[in-house]
């Protein structure tokens, strides 16, 4: 979003989203309007007239589907007055057919795709999500470690104790550890902290602004192929990504400049010695 509002510094730009995603799209100012796409069910009749409406309200020149799945291409039949269009549509002249694009890296299926539009597409800035930090009593140097995912993926979990070894090997060598994650990952979490006494707790506690602010001053970061992990890397922090059979790296990888990749069929099979060997934390901020 930062590549095409650079793209477009005077245009309206309206962003349909979900609810969940209002508040960072507010606080990235990117957008002048934000719209509220409830995602109805085919049945819900009110619903689909409501975004029919919506899109023809005669305001839109131009679409920027990001999705690019199924659902966002039915929305382009609900058009009257069809306007240009970036993404994957059949013979679109500003979009590229999605079998091109699902062989890409989801983060080069937006850069080839706006790229028929003009638009250079660089790792975002995220300097604009910023936090208060202080009250985490994090000391530097610090590591970041990320040892949940998504409860229906635990295949993509590097096992517990292995990051409370890890979190102790750190600790040796000088730095402060904090573990983060979501209330729903709370029992992985909470093996990590009991084989690792003196870890910082952080499960429950971080917003999205708190994780890109901690990740911007980290000496390093491990974690699994869930969202945090990505977040982190791309602002900015030497980021260690663990990927088992469940994920393809090649498609979903972390994006940042300073990512490292392990992959193995089963997690398991990655010895904390195989992390360490990949640990190249920030030098400003090593111990």
């Amino acid at each position: 979003m930062e590549a095409i509002r650079g793209h477009h510094p005077d245009a309206h730009i309206t962003l349909l989203t979900t609810r969940p995603f209002v508040d960072i799209a507010q606080r990235s100012r990117y957008f002048d309007a934000i719209e509220v796409d409830a995602r109805p069910p085919f049945y819900d009749l009110p619903g689909w007239v409501k975004l029919f409406r919506f899109f023809n309200s005669g305001k839109f020149s131009r679409v920027y589907d990001l999705q690019m799945n199924d659902r966002t291409k039915a929305c382009y039949s609900l058009f009257l007055k069809k306007p240009e269009w970036s993404g994957h549509l059949k013979g679109g002249a500003l979009s590229c057919e999605k079998p091109v694009l699902m062989k890409s890296h989801a983060f080069e299926r937006h850069k080839i795709v706006l790229a028929k539009a003009g638009i250079d597409v660089k790792i975002p800035d995220l300097s604009w999500m910023a936090a208060d930090v202080t009250l985490f009593n994090l000391k530097k140097p610090y590591v970041l470690l990320v040892p949940g995912s998504a409860p229906t993926w635990p295949e993509k979990r590097w096992p517990a104790l292995k990051y409370g070894a890890l979190g102790l090997k750190l600790m040796r060598l000088g730095y402060d550890v904090a573990v983060i994650g979501t209330p729903s990952e709370q029992d992985v979490i909470d093996r990590v902290v009991k084989s690792c006494p003196g870890i910082h707790d952080l499960c429950g506690k971080t917003s999205l602004y708190d994780i890109a602010t901690l990740a911007r001053n980290a000496a390093g970061a491990v974690g699994n192929d869930t969202g945090p992990t990505h977040l982190i890397a791309m602002s900015g922090c030497p980021t260690i990504s663990l990927f088992s059979h469940a994920s393809h790296p090649e498609l979903s990888a972390p994006v940042g400049d300073a990512v490292t990749v392990i992959q193995s069929d089963k997690l398991d099979d990655v010895s904390v010695d195989d992390v360490m060997k990949n640990f190249h934390p920030r030098k400003e901020a090593a111990a």
